[in-house]
């Protein structure tokens, strides 16, 4: 997610050829499988490897409102390695961090209660580029490394900054042909095959990579525009079948023309709106009839939003929140921005990040827990 990683204090936190090397005929000696998602999810990062003010929360006392935990970070040796490493805090940052032996039967105990614990790849600091294929065989090997020895349900893809753009000559979401895209999607295919259905995938990008794609793609066709434009479309196309969630990070966000040819801004029910409405609708790439992107199904969408006024811009009063989820899911409150549906079926909402909301006296899970009884 725009990660704030591993110190923005205040920020976000919040993404090929099927030939990698993985041995997919061994048999993963990791992944608990536990229930599956409910009907509507609370999806939270959990600042694992890293403090900042929202304070160290160990695994274990992560309130039961959350039923996916994604583990902040994992992070590359370097940007093009491929080579993902996953470390609890430093005690010297964390006082109260736990024991690995702790953490990993904090794992077992939240899967236990029906929750789903993943590794979150990237973040704001951790810049991940599989420029070739020995890294993303890299990545295949060590993703799978982290997930066996803790035992995960699976992976979330939140790949910032400078970690997916687009070459100059590709121009269709549909068919991809740059080596930091396409092997990302072969990387991730190996993943799933490797574990099986029961494999939790999820994606946190920022509206910059998505539904600005709405206008921009990539360099565009006469050049100069910014080539990570709309760069996770392919990404989250060519997965959409393996996807279990999709939750763009409405927030740290410019303003971005929505299905209604207007712009929308940070601030209030409207953003989240506008863009849930594009996901879940469609929309033309770069502005092209003949070119759309397809519509995700409700149970595939979340809705990303900062926790506190701390996590991140962007945050939303609670009023505000339950404004977007009462237009979405039963087309009431919606205010000026008219949606081309409604989705009762949608899936829920994520947040940066656990440790914010705790912070703030768990103000986002309870409205959650409030909201969907």
């Amino acid at each position: 997610m725009v990660a704030v990683a591993a110190c923005a204090l205040a920020a976000s936190g919040l993404l090929a050829s099927t030939d990698a090397t993985a041995s997919p005929e061994r048999p993963s000696a990791a992944p608990h499988r536990s229930a599956a998602l409910p009907d509507h999810a609370l999806v939270g990062y959990l600042h694992t490897s890293f403090a900042n003010g929202s304070g160290y929360t160990r695994l274990a006392d992560t309130p039961d409102s959350w039923d996916v935990i994604d583990l902040a970070f994992g992070e590359p040796t370097s940007a093009t390695s491929g080579d993902i490493r996953f470390g609890l805090c430093p005690r010297t940052e964390c006082p109260n961090v736990e024991t690995k032996d702790e953490f990993k039967a904090a794992v077992k105990a939240k899967q236990a209660a029906g929750k789903k614990v993943l590794i979150s790849i990237g973040g704001q600091n951790g810049q991940v580029q599989l420029t070739t294929a020995q890294a993303r065989d890299t990545f295949v090997s060590s993703v799978s490394a982290i997930i066996d020895e803790y035992g995960l349900d699976g992976l979330d893809i939140d790949f910032e900054g400078h970690s997916l753009s687009l070459n100059a000559d590709d121009t269709d979401f549909k068919n991809p042909k740059t080596p930091v895209i396409v092997n990302l999607i072969s990387a991730v295919k190996t993943l799933k095959a490797k574990y099986g259905a029961g494999f939790t995938l999820t994606m946190a990008p920022e509206t910059f990579f998505v539904q600005l794609g709405h206008q921009f793609y990539g360099t565009g066709k006469w050049g100069g525009q910014d080539p990570r434009a709309g760069a996770y479309l392919p990404v989250i196309h060519a997965l959409r079948d393996d996807l279990t969630l999709l939750h763009v990070q409405d927030y740290n966000s410019g303003p971005i023309m929505g299905l209604d040819g207007q712009y929308h801004s940070m601030g209030g029910a409207d953003f989240h709106i506008a863009m849930t409405d594009m996901l879940l609708t469609g929309f033309p790439v770069a502005g092209d009839q003949n070119n759309v992107f397809p519509p995700l199904p409700p149970q595939k969408v979340a809705i990303g939003m900062p926790a506190s006024v701390n996590a991140g811009n962007g945050h939303v009063a609670t009023g505000e929140v339950n404004k977007a989820l009462d237009c979405l899911t039963k087309g009431t409150s919606c205010g000026t921005y008219r949606t081309h549906g409604t989705w009762p079926a949608l899936r829920g909402l994520m947040t940066w990040s656990i440790n914010w909301d705790r912070f703030n006296a768990g103000e986002f899970s309870k409205n959650f827990d409030a909201y969907f009884g």
